[in-house]
């Protein structure tokens, strides 16, 4: 008798343990602009807190939200805003979402080290990605051909730059589409004619940043988060963590941390602007 209650007792703190564990687990999915911040802010999250465990994973704005519809993720992370169709299924679903701001971020023209040109203007960027200028020299470069890379149409980031720099006209047909960030660095660092749009996070020595011009070349901007802050530097969008309200005691915690002191703190290190 006592054995079959010992063992009975064993399997309720067992099953009890694992509800705990469940609770405290959560998922975030969606930008891969924003991987690099919510990897870290869950990192230091679960340092203070040893009994929860976040993954992080990317795919794209609108995977994000897809999964926030499907229910397979806690938190979707959006480098856009939510799409009113978009919202429009989840509440078809019976969710209703809320939109948290956790950080800015200034989206990087990118090209080649040894590229010459340093400087160009909105409408020029709008040509390049368009399909109307086709060659370097027409801007100012060697003789050289164009290789426009972009994000796949999932991505908030393709969305933004689509509506921000192509002032809302769609990109060339056939333009070279890339499924992360990271892959978009990695091409034009290997491609000398190539041009592409990245999160300033991912900046590096391997590509070169332009500086852009949104009133018709007077001014040329840098983009840093310096430029950002300031307001000078034109490509600047917010970030969003979006989720079901029914899920908000179990993501509380962790949203927070990152709209604290400590968690703002890792939004300028990562290379975004906090808010």
């Amino acid at each position: 008798m006592r054995t079959q209650i010992l063992k009975a007792t064993i399997l309720a703190v067992m099953i009890l343990a694992a509800s705990v564990f469940e609770i405290q687990a959560q998922k975030i999915k969606g930008s891969d602009t924003m991987l690099p911040l919510s990897q870290k802010e869950a990192e230091a999250f679960m340092k203070k807190n040893p009994s929860k465990t976040v993954t992080v994973t990317g795919g794209g704005s609108g995977v994000g939200i897809s999964a926030l519809m499907e229910g397979t993720t806690d938190l979707a992370q959006l480098s856009r805003k939510i799409k009113f169709d978009e919202k429009k299924k989840l509440q078809e679903k019976g969710k209703t979402v809320k939109e948290v701001t956790v950080a800015y971020d200034a989206l990087a023209v990118i090209v080649h080290p040894t590229n010459k040109v340093t400087n160009l203007t909105r409408e020029q960027l709008e040509g390049i990605f368009t399909g109307k200028i086709k060659n370097w020299k027409e801007v100012g470069g060697a003789d050289m051909a164009i290789v426009p890379y972009s994000r796949e149409t999932s991505s908030g980031t393709y969305e933004f730059f689509k509506e921000s720099v192509l002032n809302k006209k769609n990109y060339m047909p056939g333009i070279m589409s890339m499924p992360a960030t990271g892959a978009i660095v990695q091409s034009i660092s290997q491609t000398k004619g190539a041009i592409g749009y990245v999160g300033l996070a991912y900046l590096n020595k391997s590509v070169k940043a332009i500086h852009v011009s949104y009133d018709g070349g007077k001014t040329f901007v840098q983009p840093s988060i310096a430029n950002a802050k300031n307001e000078t530097y034109p490509i600047v969008r917010p970030l969003y963590y979006y989720y079901d309200t029914k899920s908000e005691a179990k993501v509380k915690a962790f949203i927070d941390f990152v709209l604290s002191a400590e968690g703002q703190k890792i939004v300028s290190e990562i290379g975004f602007i906090g808010k």
